[in-house]
């Protein structure tokens, strides 16, 4: 696999993500990159742009012809609700985690790598039409329960069938918003979650998908 190739050749630049959660998030792309289910991949919560330089790294390996967008707000973490209230107390606090879009830009700049389509602003503020069609892999790094409910809000629409969502912090004490946010999607829409490491795993089948347009599954 390509995947532990790279995790040995290249750093990770953040402690963000670990190397348990890279190889996942990596090798459920590339699974799909094998398989030629090609589309488009977004990441929606990109911070300074550790996951990122590794899906471009491996996009590049397969020679990927489609579009990657990322989405932030390059201005930190937005206020908590009462769904991300936790037993473990406060960890994030708003603005934490804040890094400029020109530091993610100056990373791909130093790894000499493509830039992927960068959408700055609050997940709040994104529409349907922000994102490209055709979806067939998309990661949630959202950390909050608003943030990852917007994230599958603007993304589902837009998703290939056989697409794979994962969404970070699925499993986390500090963080349990995004497993309330996405718990209540797979159950609305027909999908299953598989946590793996503290993710939260999706293979969307749109055979059991709600289509509200539609009026049917």
């Amino acid at each position: 696999m390509i995947t532990d190739q790279l995790l040995k050749k290249y750093p990770i630049i953040s402690e963000q993500v670990d190397a348990r959660e890279l190889r996942v998030i990596l090798g459920e792309l590339e699974t799909q990159l094998r398989s030629g289910n090609v589309g488009n991949v977004i990441e929606i919560g990109c911070y300074v742009g550790t996951t990122s330089l590794f899906i471009r790294r491996l996009l590049n390996a397969y020679n990927f012809t489609g579009e990657f967008h990322v989405y932030d707000s390059f201005a930190g973490l937005p206020p908590k609700t009462s769904e991300d209230k936790s037993v473990v107390g406060d960890q994030f606090v708003t603005g934490e985690l804040l890094a400029p879009r020109k530091t993610f830009v100056e990373n791909f700049k130093k790894a000499g790598l493509q830039l992927p389509v960068i959408h700055k602003g609050w997940f709040s503020e994104l529409a349907q039409n922000d994102l490209p069609g055709n979806v067939t892999f998309a990661f949630f790094d959202g950390d909050y329960y608003e943030s990852i409910k917007d994230s599958f809000r603007v993304c589902t629409p837009q998703l290939s069938d056989s697409a794979v969502i994962i969404v970070d912090d699925y499993i986390s004490e500090a963080l349990p918003g995004a497993a309330r946010a996405t718990d209540e999607w797979t159950r609305e829409n027909g999908q299953e979650v598989r946590p793996q490491a503290s993710l939260g795993i999706i293979q969307f089948r749109r055979s059991g998908f709600y289509d509200d347009a539609l009026g049917h599954y």
